[in-house]
């Protein structure tokens, strides 16, 4: 194993991440079956009103999203952290940051990619226009990434924390802010017929913010947890 993390680190340890998804795909499929069930309760629950609908789609699309993304982060180092696989990890030639950068990207395509692709098929329960599904798309697709990076930093400070889940809740959704403000605010500009260019763009830049720093971040919050 060492071999292919010191050719390639990231690649291995998405291509190892999900084949063991594939031998659990309940636990891939359980934040799907949440945002379809959450996004799915409210048209039942506020009637078919399409200028309603319409009116609170990003917020909604956006926040099920967000509260999908969260469900499966506890579980993102968990599995190594009891078999032993992060110590190894620590002694590996190859960088811990990017290690950790392979496991987010295998949690965005396992959770993050699947909920934008879902969202549009969802979103016409709210009447959207076509122009807005393309930009709640785009702004997922962007969106989700940042949020699984987030998460893994939150993932790594509650490891081995009893009650971690909630504790890590607490962590993460105040950083989670800019991801929705910018994320809805796209989509909802684009309903209203203003361009989505701004949100997007800045959506971007907290993207390409995450992507540098919270993958060190998250492993020099594992080293902290493997020390006590």
């Amino acid at each position: 194993m060492n071999q292919p993390l010191i050719a390639n680190p990231i690649y291995a340890v998405i291509c190892r991440d999900l084949k063991l998804a594939l031998r659990r795909r309940s636990d891939a499929l359980i934040p799907l079956f949440f945002f379809v069930v959450v996004v799915s309760l409210f048209p039942l629950g506020i009637g078919p009103e399409s200028e309603t609908l319409r009116r609170i789609a990003p917020g909604v699309l956006w926040v099920s999203a967000l509260l999908a993304s969260m469900l499966s982060l506890n579980r993102l180092f968990e599995q190594d952290y009891a078999d032993g696989t992060l110590e190894q990890m620590m002694f590996s030639p190859a960088s811990l940051a990017m290690l950790v950068l392979g496991k987010i990207t295998a949690h965005w395509l396992l959770s993050g990619l699947p909920l934008a692709l879902l969202a549009p098929v969802l979103a016409l329960q709210f009447n959207l226009p076509t122009s807005s599904l393309w930009i709640l798309t785009v702004s997922l697709v962007i969106g989700t990434p940042v949020l699984s990076l987030i998460g893994a930093v939150g993932a790594g400070l509650t490891l081995g924390v009893r009650a971690g889940g909630v504790l890590l809740a607490v962590l993460v959704l105040p950083l989670y802010i800019p991801v929705l403000i910018f994320g809805a605010g796209a989509v909802d500009a684009s309903i209203i017929g203003r361009g989505a260019s701004a949100n997007l763009s800045l959506l971007a830049a907290v993207f390409v913010l995450a992507a540098f720093f919270t993958p060190f971040a998250t492993s020099a919050s594992l080293r902290i947890a493997l020390e006590y």
